[in-house]
């Protein structure tokens, strides 16, 4: 199986923490290139410095931008793309607050699709001309279960990630012809600071210990217990890797057995 991706560069986005930074660390270990991407500049400076090289001519780079910020955000990825091509794109960012959609704001969900749709584009469309140079590319979005059963509580996500599947569903189709790949891998509850959030959250609304929740989510899941970081990393970084290759347009549960749709 080749899962060697020495040569490759690998930009990844939300990389600061919980599974962008498992990712990170995942894709250096099979030798990518990898340039970070978060708001938190010393926070990469500190992963950039710590990530596996495997080889000699391994770089690690980092650059510090919010995803809510497109024309920043393609100021960046043009100097990223200067410098490297990039062949591996991950878009990954944080989740919008809780609440019953019927009660959310206009201008929640006009950010977070900014935040997540209108970023993801703006990233396919700026390291496209080196992944088609090269005949290869491998888009992953980090998105939710969400995208198969709805999450109560979770009203502007689950409008959100919808469009972000149908996003991907289409670049799929339109790019598999270039040697380029896109799917979604799916994540239910992970240990990061957003499981802390909407545990924190519900802890508030409900009046009861945040610990007594934790439990009650994780015996919703058949595994018994919250997925960690490096394992939806793992998947994450097998779709990017030439064994992959055959992949395409589809979004993958990494939730333990929780979700109960069949596709």
């Amino acid at each position: 199986m080749d899962l060697n991706l020495s040569g490759r560069h690998a930009l990844v986005c939300g990389a600061s923490q919980g599974i962008g930074r498992a990712t990170a660390i995942e894709l250096a270990e099979l030798g990518a290139d990898v340039t970070l991407l978060a708001r938190s500049a010393e926070q990469l400076t500190m992963l950039a410095e710590s990530l596996p090289r495997k080889h000699a001519s391994q770089k690690h780079t980092w650059h510090s931008v919010d995803m809510l910020d497109t024309n920043a955000l393609k100021a960046a990825a043009f100097d990223i793309v200067e410098a490297n091509p990039v062949h591996i794109l991950i878009n990954n960012t944080g989740g919008p607050p809780g609440g019953p959609i019927h009660s959310a704001e206009t201008v929640a969900f006009a950010d977070t699709f900014r935040q997540h749709v209108l970023a993801a584009h703006t990233l396919l469309q700026s390291v496209l001309p080196g992944m088609r140079d090269s005949a290869y590319g491998r888009v992953v979005n980090v998105i939710s279960t969400s995208v198969k059963e709805p999450i109560p509580g979770l009203g502007v996500s689950n409008t959100v990630r919808a469009a972000m599947a149908a996003w991907a569903k289409t670049m799929a189709i339109e790019l598999a012809a270039d040697g380029i790949t896109v799917n979604n891998v799916l994540p239910g509850y992970t240990r990061t600071a957003r499981l802390d959030g909407i545990l924190t959250m519900q802890a508030q609304k409900t009046g009861r210990n945040e610990q007594e929740l934790a439990k009650e989510m994780a015996a919703a899941v058949p595994a018994r217990r919250f997925g960690e970081p490096g394992e939806v990393a793992a998947v994450i970084a097998f779709l990017c890797t030439p064994a992959a290759a055959y992949v395409n347009g589809v979004s993958i549960a990494v939730d333990g057995g929780r979700t109960k749709a069949l596709s």
